[in-house]
């Protein structure tokens, strides 16, 4: 199901009292927007959350109008989530919301009650960077293939027939997926393989596009990763069947300090572990299918050494 919650956002911005306004709006939406705060901003109880609530309200966001005025969004999500239905097989109902952020991700997934939950914050993708809603200013295109990879999250995350270490433990979570104990109970082989797959369906879902777009690169960083990619594999070979949160930081998240992200005196690129993880999973995907290999268990991937040839060095 398509939920579109900008709109009421925006009303939010324009109440007499906005802030009210905006706790009004996180209740009537209170299951996946705490969810989403607690995964991806901070808990909505935190002594810091008001502050970032009013940073939000406050901003200037004439791009974000213009691109609600101009752009069919709705059309957009529901020809995207149709396409990934066909392509992935997906066989648990799902939600997608169409959204405005208060920092943070551009895109991201969540289970909430059993359900998948896929969203897109959409003051990332006016085409302009704005300091104050700190939109990163990517083109509204890449709205289509940032639906299809949290999508896949999704279908890896609840189907029925999904044999991933992430299915297990939302389950264990009673239906709900937390970013943080995912990352630290998840080996990183299954963490690298979950995001090198929802590379990989995107492209597969919506063709089109350049390698370093569907991977959340620049075009320079895309070229240091290649030249990084022998170093890096051979670092990460001996960590696959490791756990632990810093591991999800220093190889597959954002914002992270140059210090996290030091490995044998090089400081890596932010996220290198999805350039990783996509070459992991290309030999599976190639033989059985996207759809299979979303549901596969991340053994089935194989070692990076098994995989990789013809790799490039640092």
């Amino acid at each position: 199901m398509l939920v579109n919650l900008v709109p009421e956002f925006l009303d939010a911005t324009q109440a007499a009292d906005p802030l009210e306004a905006y706790h009004r709006y996180l209740e009537r939406h209170h299951a996946v927007l705490s969810s989403y705060w607690h995964n991806y901003i901070l808990d909505l109880d935190s002594s810091h959350a008001e502050e970032v609530m009013l940073r939000a309200l406050r901003a200037q966001r004439r791009d974000l109008r213009a691109l609600v005025d101009h752009v069919d969004l709705e059309k957009i999500a529901n020809d995207t989530t149709e396409r990934c239905d066909e392509v992935f097989e997906i066989d648990r109902q799902l939600d997608l919301y169409l959204m405005v952020g208060v920092g943070g991700a551009n895109a991201g997934e969540l289970v909430v009650a059993g359900q998948g939950v896929a969203f897109v914050c959409l003051e990332h993708f006016t085409g302009r960077p704005n300091h104050e809603t700190l939109g990163l200013g990517l083109k509204p295109s890449l709205i289509a293939p940032w639906i299809a990879h949290e999508i896949a999250h999704t279908v890896r995350y609840t189907s029925p027939e999904s044999h991933s270490e992430l299915a297990d433990i939302v389950r264990e979570f009673g239906g709900h997926y937390d970013y943080w104990e995912t990352g630290s109970r998840a080996t990183l082989r299954e963490l690298l393989v979950n995001e090198g797959l929802a590379v990989t369906a995107a492209q597969v879902a919506v063709p089109g596009f350049d390698e370093w777009e569907y991977l959340g690169y620049a075009r320079r960083q895309y070229r240091r990763l290649r030249q990084l990619e022998s170093f890096l594999t051979r670092q990460i070979q001996s960590e696959l069947d490791s756990r632990g949160l810093g591991l999800r930081l220093r190889y597959l998240s954002g914002g992270v300090a140059a210090s996290q992200r030091l490995v044998c005196g090089k400081v890596i690129p932010e996220r290198a572990g999805y350039y990783v993880g996509q070459r992991m999973v290309e030999g599976l995907v190639n033989r059985d299918g996207i759809s299979a290999a979303l549901r596969a268990h991340a053994s089935a991937f194989g070692d990076i050494d098994a995989i990789t040839t013809g790799i490039q060095t640092a």
